[in-house]
C-alpha cells in the first residue's frame, strides 16, 4: 500500500487504484463503482445489515476454530457491531445494478470490516498486512454462499414485518365486519343493483382476502430460512471445514433469532432462486387483494352528493381551492 496526497494507492492483479485515504473501502469497490456506474440507487441497507452479520458470524466461527488470531477476529466483530449500530453507512457505495452475482457488494463489506478492523488494531486503512479482506474477513467463503444466505435472512426479516402488518390489517377488517353488521346496503354486480347485503360482509370478505395473503407470505419463510452458508464457490463445500459450516449455521441462528438450517443439498440454494420468485408473485397477488380494497373504498366513497357516497373515509389531506375565473377582457 503506497499513500500519496488525498489518496492511498492499493493494488490488485489488474493494477493500482487510487483509493481516498478517508474510505474505508478498497480497491475492489472503487473499480465496482466505476463498472456499475448505473442509477442512483445503492445496495439495499437490509442486505448490508444481513452481509454484516453473516460476516460476524464468520468471524466468531474462526475464533471457536483459531483460523487466525484471536485479536483479528475480535477486530473484525466489533467492526460489524459498530456496523449494525449505523455506522459507517456512507462506506457502502456500489450501485445495487451490478453484474458478478453479487460480488462487488461482498467485496465492498470485506474492504469496510478489514480497514476498519485495521484501525481498531492500531493500524492505518489499507494496511492489509494486519487484516486482510479475502484472507480473514473473507476467509472460509464465497459470495456464492455469503450473499445468498444474506438475501435469505434479509427476506425473512422484511417478510415478517410484511405478515405482521396484515396481521394488523386483517383485525381491522374483521372489526368493521362485527361493527358494521346490521348496515343493510345494495349489493352490485359490475356496478349494477343486484341484491341487498350488509355492510360487515364486505369487509368480512376483504378480511378473508388479507387473511390468505398473509398465511401465504408466512408459509413462505420455511423456504427462505434454507441457508447455503459454508457450501462456498459451488456448493461442495471446497475450502470450508464442516466444522466451520457448522459453527455458522449456529451462530447465525443466534445472532438473528430466526429459525435457520443448512441445507440437506447446499448446491440448490446456491443455483437456484426459484424460492425469490416464489415471494415476488406472494407480493404481487397481495399487491392485487390491497389494490382491490382500496379501489372499492375509493369508489365506496366517492361524491358526496354526485358519486356513491356509501362510506366517509377520514380526511386525510386539503386540496387547492379553486380559483375563480378572471376577464380577459
Amino acid at each position: 500500500m503506497e499513500t500519496g496526497g488525498g489518496f492511498r494507492l492499493e493494488r490488485d492483479a489488474l493494477g493500482t487504484v487510487e483509493v481516498p485515504l478517508s474510505a474505508y473501502y478498497g480497491i475492489h469497490t472503487a473499480r465496482a463503482m466505476e463498472n456499475f456506474a448505473v442509477g442512483g440507487r445503492r445496495v439495499n441497507p437490509h442486505l448490508i445489515k444481513a452481509l454484516i452479520t453473516v460476516k460476524k458470524a464468520a468471524a466468531l466461527a474462526h475464533l471457536k476454530l483459531n483460523s487466525y488470531p484471536p485479536e483479528i477476529a475480535m477486530a473484525i466483530v466489533q467492526a460489524c457491531d459498530e456496523i449494525h449500530a449505523g455506522g459507517y453507512d456512507d462506506q457502502f457505495p456500489v450501485s445495487a445494478l451490478q453484474g458478478g452475482a453479487g460480488t462487488s457488494t461482498n467485496m465492498n463489506i470485506n474492504e469496510v470490516l478489514a480497514n476498519r478492523a485495521i484501525e481498531l488494531l492500531g493500524g492505518i486503512r489499507g494496511e492489509y498486512t494486519l487484516v486482510h479482506p479475502l484472507d480473514h474477513v473473507n476467509c472460509c467463503q464465497s459470495t456464492n454462499d455469503v450473499y445468498p444466505t444474506a438475501l435469505r435472512i434479509a427476506a425473512v426479516g422484511l417478510i415478517r414485518r410484511i405478515s405482521d402488518a396484515f396481521a394488523s390489517l386483517q383485525e381491522s377488517l374483521q372489526s368493521k365486519e362485527l361493527e358494521f353488521a346490521d348496515v343493510l346496503k345494495l349489493g352490485r354486480t359490475e356496478l349494477m343493483d343486484a341484491v341487498p347485503m350488509t355492510a360487515g360482509q364486505s369487509f368480512g370478505a376483504y378480511a378473508k382476502a388479507i387473511q390468505r395473503d398473509r398465511w401465504r407470505l408466512y408459509k413462505s419463510e420455511e423456504r427462505l430460512r434454507e441457508i447455503n452458508i459454508g457450501g462456498t464457490a459451488i456448493g461442495t463445500g471446497i475450502n470450508a471445514p464442516l466444522r466451520y459450516t457448522f459453527y455458522i449455521t449456529g451462530l447465525l441462528q443466534e445472532l438473528t433469532g430466526y429459525g435457520l438450517a443448512r441445507s440437506e443439498y447446499p448446491m440448490d440454494p446456491t443455483q437456484n432462486m426459484d424460492v425469490f420468485v416464489e415471494v415476488s408473485g406472494l407480493l404481487k397477488a397481495a399487491a392485487v387483494n390491497l389494490l382491490k380494497i382500496s379501489g372499492d373504498l375509493r369508489l365506496l366513497a366517492s361524491g358526496p352528493a354526485g358519486g356513491f357516497g356509501e362510506l366517509e373515509l377520514p380526511a386525510v389531506q386539503a386540496g387547492p381551492p379553486l380559483c375563480p375565473a378572471r376577464s380577459t377582457r
